[in-house]
């Protein structure tokens, strides 16, 4: 079994929900980014999804397209964020580290390169944000091949049909989009969530991670409550460019935002 699916495994176990931050790989440096993945881990977080930095983001809002920009100024492509993997599987064997960005790179790259590089880095499981299910035929086999799962995006105007599709072949869990629209941005509708949630439910017994627009420990366990774990992204890079001037304060300043979500979590 995967590592994504040992931690869902435990944490259900466990009666305790996933926590899993998103950074962009190379933000605020490219010598942050894997001390931030170590404190991520120290200040409870369960899995990282680590962006891949692109210029032309679809579903990315502004803040996260601003990480994006810092990133791509210092270079980091896709390679380097592999590289990253590395280093953190260097000390971490066991956090399971989940790729997120956008196709081009990985085209550039190629699948069979991509997937065998991913794997032998550490990598245990890519969210492509604009390959549809329809479109992985190529790149799934290759995933598999190499013990990687395939994440998945739902959002609220996902058809039964398309959640049908979707759960045939995605593997890890399944990121539930909460609100219509870019990352960080509106408010999230519970009662919403709710109903989504019981619809997947009902076709699917894969973990449910929910994300977008959850941007502090009130949300995170309102969240927390419907899913099986709760996706925070712009709200830690918020805290991140804050932090510019002064890089290294952007590691207290993640972990004091991830220990109170994880405590909020941890109090359902």
């Amino acid at each position: 079994m995967s590592r994504l699916h040992d931690t869902f495994q435990q944490l259900k176990d466990n009666h305790k929900k996933a926590l899993i931050p998103y950074i962009t790989a190379g933000d605020p440096s490219p010598f942050m980014t894997v001390p931030l993945m170590h404190e991520m881990v120290a200040a409870g977080s369960d899995i990282i999804e680590l962006g891949v930095p692109f210029s032309d983001p679809m579903a990315d809002g502004p803040t996260i397209q601003r990480a994006s920009e810092r990133a791509l100024q210092h270079a980091i492509g896709l390679r380097d964020v592999l590289s990253m993997v590395e280093q953190f599987r260097e000390q971490n064997s066991q956090t399971p580290i989940v790729l997120m960005g956008y196709l081009n790179p990985i085209e550039v790259m190629g699948y069979e390169t991509f997937a065998r590089l991913a794997a032998e880095s550490g990598v245990d499981g890519v969210l492509i944000v604009d390959m549809p299910p329809e479109e992985t035929g190529a790149l799934t086999g290759y995933l598999k091949a190499n013990q990687l799962d395939m994440i998945f995006l739902l959002a609220p105007n996902s058809t039964s049909e398309r959640i049908e599709k979707v759960v045939s072949i995605a593997s890890g869990y399944l990121y539930y989009v909460s609100l219509k629209g870019v990352t960080g941005a509106g408010h999230l509708d519970l009662d919403s969530v709710d109903q989504k949630m019981q619809q997947i439910r009902s076709m699917t017994d894969m973990p449910v991670g929910v994300g977008f627009g959850v941007k502090n420990s009130e949300t995170a366990q309102s969240i927390g409550r419907l899913a099986d774990g709760v996706v925070i992204g712009s709200a830690l890079i918020e805290r991140i460019e804050s932090c510019l001037d002064t890089p290294e304060s952007a590691i207290p300043a993640v972990s004091e935002l991830l220990k109170s979500i994880r405590t909020g979590l941890d109090s359902i």
